[in-house]
């Protein structure tokens, strides 16, 4: 693996105009030994002890995902937000996204994420928060960096690793509801599409590239679902990603880059060119099956043949015993993991929210027939009930209102257990 020698990154430099046009100049000298770098399969801190990652997956705050909600069929972003303003109207609807991303993750999740020993956070975001498309009750005043740089100054403050992660990319790279997509992965035969993609990773990366929290861009999320022709969008995979690396490449040299595989992260035989830049690392994911070194076999041997780390972005769902075998196995392996998710109603999680008692007629509303306006009518509960449920929602989802899983959190491994340590309630 080359390596590019240390470089500073001064403000003389972009004044000089290394930076693009109307980039803001830089307040700070930020050199590339502030960064984590690669060696060989191993993740290494500017002070040069290794990196495990050990974390969580921020889902559903910036990408509203309906089965967190307790939804079925309402099972994307874009469905969730047509449900509600069936339910309540653009309006309020409007006002509950914005409340929602107030309430979800705040300071105090970071800090407590922090304490039970995670050292690393993979936040997925939702593409539209970086353009003039409608999102969350926005338009044209998205507040997509607004967000992640809060998220930046909280894990700064907590001594945590950020990863961005683009988990809805124009068009889909999914085609199914956990990109929000139309339903096929047009990200993968659309010029358009693959555009702006770069374009949006450009400004990421403009916006990010002094910010040494920030470990890594992840640049898809489980592209290519396998419910399609895959040996064609397979074979696109590996030139979106040289695309994408290209125009972060134009405007930030030192992050480390995150390349996931086709069919939910799981595929790696499509990728067959990982020299193509020097700061590369892959992401498996895995749900269910055998906690067992045979269970993840092949993603073993796709990191030792190509030499270069591996992370398990998303495991979970599963047994607290299943998830404390399971981290053995990634730890005798060497494969770093964050456990998806933090935060959702219910359990397997870090923290629970408890459904409001309201909340069953929203849910009743949701997986009711809503194909015309005469089925909305008639199954729509009074605003009443539905504006105090998603009220209560709001409050149900602070933290201090959570259920904290210790069990679940144990089972994560994350540090070893001391005596007479304090636990919060």
């Amino acid at each position: 693996m080359k390596h590019l020698l240390a470089t500073s990154i001064t403000i003389a430099l972009l004044s000089l105009g290394l930076a693009g046009c109307g980039e803001k100049q830089a307040t700070k000298e930020v050199t590339s030994d502030a960064f984590v770098t690669i060696q060989g399969q191993d993740l290494i801190k500017p002070d040069g002890t290794k990196l495990f990652i050990m974390g969580t997956n921020l889902g559903n705050w910036l990408n509203p995902e309906g089965y967190m909600f307790k939804f079925n069929k309402t099972n994307s972003g874009r469905f969730i937000n047509e449900m509600f303003c069936q339910l309540v109207g653009p309006d309020f609807t409007a006002d509950f996204w914005k409340a929602f991303k107030d309430n979800y993750v705040t300071r105090e999740d970071i800090r407590f994420i922090k304490e039970q020993g995670a050292n690393t956070i993979r936040l997925p975001f939702h593409y539209k928060l970086f353009t003039d498309e409608d999102y969350m009750g926005l338009t044209a005043a998205q507040d997509g960096f607004a967000r992640v740089d809060s998220l930046v100054e909280w894990c700064r403050e907590s001594d945590l690793y950020l990863i961005l992660d683009m988990h809805d990319a124009p068009g889909g790279q999914t085609g199914d509801n956990i990109d929000d997509s139309y339903g096929y992965p047009w990200l993968f035969v659309s010029e358009e599409s693959q555009e702006k993609f770069c374009r949006i990773w450009k400004d990421i990366a403009n916006h990010y590239k002094d910010e040494p929290a920030v470990l890594a861009y992840e640049l898809l999320n489980e592209p290519i679902a396998p419910y399609f022709e895959t040996d064609m969008l397979n074979s696109k995979l590996e030139g979106v990603y040289k695309k994408g690396v290209a125009a972060i490449r134009e405007v930030d040299r030192e992050h480390i880059v995150i390349l996931g595989a086709p069919q939910w992260n799981s595929n790696f035989k499509p990728l067959t060119d990982w020299t193509f830049d020097d700061k590369i690392i892959y992401s498996c994911h895995r749900y269910g099956g055998e906690a067992t070194k045979k269970a993840i076999q092949s993603y073993i041997d796709f990191r030792d043949k190509t030499n270069l780390p591996m992370y398990m972005g998303e495991i979970g769902h599963n047994s607290n015993e299943w998830q404390a075998d399971f981290c053995r196995v990634m730890k005798e392996n060497n494969i770093g993991y964050t456990f998806w998710p933090y935060k959702k109603m219910d359990g397997s999680c870090f923290v629970g929210i408890t459904p409001p008692e309201q909340w069953k007629a929203v849910v009743d509303f949701a997986e009711s027939d809503r194909s015309t306006y005469k089925a909305i009518r008639e199954h729509r509960p009074s605003q009443k009930t539905a504006r105090l449920a998603l009220k209560a929602f709001l409050e149900a989802c602070k933290f201090h209102n959570c259920r904290i899983q210790q069990g679940y959190i144990n089972a994560l491994q994350m540090k070893e257990p001391q005596a007479g340590a304090k636990q919060r309630k």
